[in-house]
């Protein structure tokens, strides 16, 4: 079984920043795009940024230049900086990854999400 667990989210001042993170665990053979969503109160879950195994990203118009994805291929891991922070960044962020793993002895490509994290854009 595969988890994703994130952390680094938080309460912080319009103009701050965080860095969230996102560690995969299980049985992986190899991650193929990770991805953060997040979804504010009554509203639906939206697509925030992107990144490949290979490095290229893709960002939602409403954080370009603000946020940045990035992840480390040998520790399964995926982060979110977060700088600029206005008040409408204010959603729960989840992980999102296509997974490669082993089940039984089967190889398996599944889609899993994290449980997410909490940020609060407020003064």
């Amino acid at each position: 079984q595969v988890q994703l667990v994130e952390s680094g989210g938080g309460l912080v001042q319009p103009g701050g920043s965080l860095r969230l993170s996102c560690a995969a665990s299980g049985s992986i053979l190899s991650i193929n795009n990770m991805a953060w969503y997040r979804q504010a109160p009554g509203q639906q879950r939206e697509l925030v940024a992107v990144i490949t195994s290979g490095g290229s990203t893709n960002y939602a118009d409403s954080v370009k230049g603000r946020f940045t994805i990035s992840r480390d291929n040998a520790k399964n891991t995926v982060h979110l900086q977060v700088n600029s922070l206005k008040p409408e960044d204010t959603a729960v962020y989840y992980c999102n990854a296509d997974v490669r793993s082993m089940i039984a002895t089967y190889r398996v490509l599944q889609n899993y999400w994290g449980q997410g994290t909490q940020v609060t854009v407020s003064s």
